[in-house]
This record gives C-alpha cells, structure tokens and sequence, in this order.
C-alpha cells in the first residue's frame, strides 16, 4: 500500500455545508490522505461541479461514491453526469435499500437483479457498481447469508465490492477469508478498526491501530488479491472527540505501520 484515501462520512461534522467542503478537504490532503470518497450531499450537477472543483483545489482524487440508490435506479442520466463529473468510475450505495430486501429473499434477488442492470449499464462509459457491506448482510434467509446470495448473484464483470473490515467481522465473519473468497472483486477496502471501550467494555469502531483488527495480515493479502483502493472510514467514536484530530491518528498509523 503506497497510498490512502478518506470516505468522507468520517468528517462529516466538518463538512456539513458547501462553503466547509475545501478548507476540510484541504486538512485532509494535509494529512496525508491522497483521495476520497463521497458520502452523499453531490445530487446535482451543480453541486457535483462545485465538490470536484474543491477535490481538485485540494488536490485530491475521488476514487467512488456512496450515492443516491433511488437517482440511481430513477434518473440514471444524472447519476451517470454526476459521477462523469467527480471523474470517478465507481458508483456505489453506501448499504443496501432499508426494508425488504434485508429480510425477504424474492426482495433481496430483485435488488441483486436491479444492481447488476445498473452495472451493466455502467459498464459501457467503463464504469462499476460498487456495493458496501454493514453486518446485517451475514444474517441469513433459508440458510444462506445475504453475503452469500450477493456473492453468488451479482456479475462480478459489472458489480464490486467496498469490502469493510470492521462490519466483516462484527457480522461473525474472518476479514481475510472474505477477502480471499472475494478475490479480484473489491475495489476498494475500507479500512475500520474494532475495539474494546470501557467501562462498558463492549466492542466499537475505533481509530487505525487503536483497535484489534489484524491489518498487518489483511493488507498484504488485499494487494495480492487484486484490490485497487485503501480508504479509512470512522462512522463514530472518535478517541479525541475530534473527527479530523481521529483522521490523523489512523494516517500516522498507517504510513508507520503498513505503507511500503
């Protein structure tokens, strides 16, 4: 791993509004982070023009989306426009549709059905799907984990995964098993790390390094199995109560520890 990216839902208390967007970009590129990732908030033209033009002032790259599923399935001209735009070639959702398709395994096949039309629509200006994993996805439906059915039921030639360590192994699952059975499909890993808080001492995201995750392990077989982008995500519990001071910490570690 030579380089690192940011999703940028970690630093959403810093980004809450437009005229936020370039001095956090700015600080994250400071840090040493080289790309992005969005988390919503681009939904027009407009507002993509305006988040690329701050992206590249702070020079930044932004590698994929987790975008709008219903402009996705609704209006995928715009979606199409938005991501031409932000120059990225990975559209993705942050986390499956709410509902059905999480419970109910005709639901879950039509969403699997829609995802690899969007993908193969995609696929012609050279683009992908891309679909980001919590832990719900290891429960299971008549014996098999929605991970499975997933797995099994999207073309991995139109649809990859935004592998995240942390929900992997919250959701049961070894982290470097997936990633081996997943090999050649994910293009991007978000790197989250789990700890131990007290006095509750109940397990919670924590900051790179500060958790028990075994990245030394997990990153040399990412590389090895083909995957394109390392991105650090935090959804919470920010050590220093400060997310961007949190962002820092998990570089530092990163570029000490597992950066060739």
């Amino acid at each position: 791993m030579k380089e690192v990216g940011l999703q940028i839902y970690t630093v959403r208390d810093k980004m809450e509004t437009p005229d936020t967007y370039l001095d956090a970009m700015k600080k994250i590129r400071e840090i040493g982070y080289t790309h992005i990732q969005t988390a919503g908030k681009v939904t027009t033209v407009e507002e993509a023009e305006f988040y690329k033009k701050c992206a590249d002032e702070a020079g930044l790259k932004i590698c994929g989306t987790h975008f709008d599923w219903k402009i996705i399935t609704g209006d995928f001209d715009l979606a199409l426009r938005i991501h031409e735009i932000l120059d990225t070639k990975n559209m993705g959702i942050g986390s499956m549709p709410g509902g059905s398709p999480r419970t109910d395994k005709a639901e879950l096949l039509k969403f699997i059905d829609t995802a690899n039309e969007v993908g193969h629509k995609l696929s012609k200006y050279g683009m992908k799907f891309t679909y980001h994993n919590h832990h719900f996805e290891f429960s299971k439906i008549d014996g098999k984990t929605l991970m499975d059915y997933m797995i099994e039921g999207f073309d991995p030639s139109v649809v990859s995964f935004v592998l995240d360590t942390y929900w992997v192994q919250h959701g049961g699952y070894d982290v470097r098993k997936m990633i081996e059975r997943l090999a050649g499909r994910i293009d991007i890993l978000h790197l989250k790390d789990m700890g131990v808080s007290t006095p509750e001492f109940k397990t919670d995201i924590t900051e790179i390094g500060n958790g028990n995750i075994n990245f030394a392990d997990i990153i040399p077989l990412a590389e090895k199995t083909g995957v394109k982008q390392f991105v650090v995500e935090q959804d919470r519990n920010f050590t220093t109560g400060d997310s961007m001071e949190s962002i820092a910490t998990s570089y530092n570690y990163i570029k000490a520890n597992l950066m060739k």
